[in-house]
């Protein structure tokens, strides 16, 4: 099993849920604001005046086999509006209740 954790910008949740839900990964814990900033580019994402987007957070615990996807998609993503900010991490999962 592995994690997959993905920020985001608030304007890609619908695409994200779509996503998920098309590759049969059901189970997910979302966080609906979350702040930061990209390492690289894009904007900060505080939830001010002078920068009010804010992100959101999921993290979604998957069979191995369909990590390669979801990232996929993710990437396609992502490419497309590079500067509104969506980044995936996978973690391995050792154990669950």
């Amino acid at each position: 099993m592995k994690a997959i954790f993905i920020t985001y910008d608030q304007a890609f949740h619908e695409r994200i849920i779509e996503t998920l839900t098309h590759r049969n990964c059901r189970g997910y814990t979302r966080v609906e604001q979350v702040q930061g900033r990209g390492s690289k580019t894009g904007e900060p994402h505080y939830g001010s005046h002078a920068w009010p987007a804010m992100c959101s957070a999921i993290i979604s615990v998957v069979e191995d086999e369909k990590v390669d996807s979801v990232l996929e998609e993710l990437q396609r993503m992502n490419v497309q509006t590079e500067q509104l900010g969506l980044r995936a991490f996978v973690w391995n999962i050792e154990k669950t209740v």
